[in-house]
């Protein structure tokens, strides 16, 4: 059994370097008829490779996959046949650390088509792996072959139009998933998780290896390694502090139901049907004053102890500037007409 599988269409530098790949269908597990298939048709040896495949060697291909029941795959191989950018054939036997660009795209893929969720992938040493990029309306350009073609694209009557200069392209480049709003594609990168329901505002982000599971409204930060709950609402300006950003090895998160205010912030994972108030910054170190259902002072901890505990409520002492939580026994209401996706 295999661990993962796609047909990639890419593109390559001018000395042949692989900048990014497309997989429109990429599988996860799939059947271990797919692998013989690819072994016979691509000399496939085994591991995890990418392998660059000729018309001649997609036709084969194709021809193989329809004999097993294959059909959407073999269609895929026969259209990759005909394709004028490279092709690269990418078979992951296990889930080791990547180690060319085809395989870091195909498991930022299998993310974003929520084919498996954000942590369940090993994505050590990526960034080595990822070229930075110039994103642009015709494509992706290896930086150092930038100007000769935006002077190129001058010289025809075009504008070459840089969009972003980065590792990471949008994530609506390579898939659109199911039941969501993203309001600026730029703000979510390849590699998020963007459950159904979700609905991403202007100023709403989210990483890669980061995401939602659906019916969330994000206008806030979700930083990579993030996982936002069911029903649970990012205000304007709020951020999650990911591992990449300050969280160490703290994996943040955010349970069901959830309110974080605008321009809060945490640093500590949320349990179910938490609510931190607007403008408060909650880091894992903050002393917080716990209350009794009285308003009476319990005692005096710091964040962490309270992480992924439900039904809390973080604000802040207007008179005397404490950090303060009690038991949150208002619930959450969503609003149904903001989360309507379709």
């Amino acid at each position: 059994m295999s661990f993962a599988f796609g047909i990639g269409i890419g593109t390559q530098n001018n000395q042949g370097e692989w900048l990014e790949v497309f997989y429109q269908q990429p599988l996860m597990i799939p059947d271990k008829t797919l692998l013989d298939v690819v072994r016979s048709a691509l000399d496939f040896q085994g591991g995890n490779q990418a392998i660059s495949a000729n018309a001649e060697q997609l036709s084969q291909l194709a021809s193989g996959l329809r004999q097993i029941g294959q059909t959407d795959q073999a269609a895929l191989a026969e259209k990759a046949a005909r394709s004028e950018r490279p092709v690269v054939v990418t078979l992951l036997e296990t889930d080791d650390a990547a180690s060319s660009t085809p395989e870091v795209y195909l498991k930022l893929q299998l993310i974003s088509h929520r084919l498996t969720k954000p942590h369940s992938l090993k994505l050590d040493g990526i960034f080595g792996l990822l070229p930075n990029l110039a994103w642009t309306n015709e494509g992706a350009i290896d930086l150092a072959e930038l100007p000769e073609r935006q002077l190129q694209a001058r010289l025809e009557g075009r504008t070459l139009e840089v969009k972003s200069v980065d590792k990471f392209p949008q994530m609506t480049d390579y898939v659109v998933p199911q039941g969501v709003r993203i309001a600026d594609t730029a703000r979510v990168r390849l590699g998020a998780y963007v459950g159904e329901g979700t609905t991403v505002m202007h100023e709403g982000f989210i990483n890669f290896n980061a995401g939602t599971e659906g019916t969330s409204m994000i206008e806030g930060r979700i930083s990579a390694g993030v996982m936002v709950g069911k029903g649970s609402d990012l205000g304007g300006g709020c951020s999650t502090m990911g591992t990449l950003s300050g969280g160490g090895n703290i994996t943040i998160s955010v349970g069901e139901n959830c309110l974080i205010g605008a321009n809060a912030g945490i640093g500590i994972p949320l349990g179910d049907r938490c609510t931190v108030e607007a403008g408060l910054y909650l880091t894992s170190g903050t002393k917080v004053a716990l209350l009794d259902d009285a308003g009476k002072l319990v005692e005096v901890i710091k964040a962490r102890d309270l992480a992924n505990k439900s039904d809390l409520l973080f604000r802040r002492n207007s008179e005397n500037g404490a950090v303060e939580c009690k038991t949150n026994k208002s619930a959450i209401e969503l609003n149904h007409e903001l989360h309507a996706n379709n």
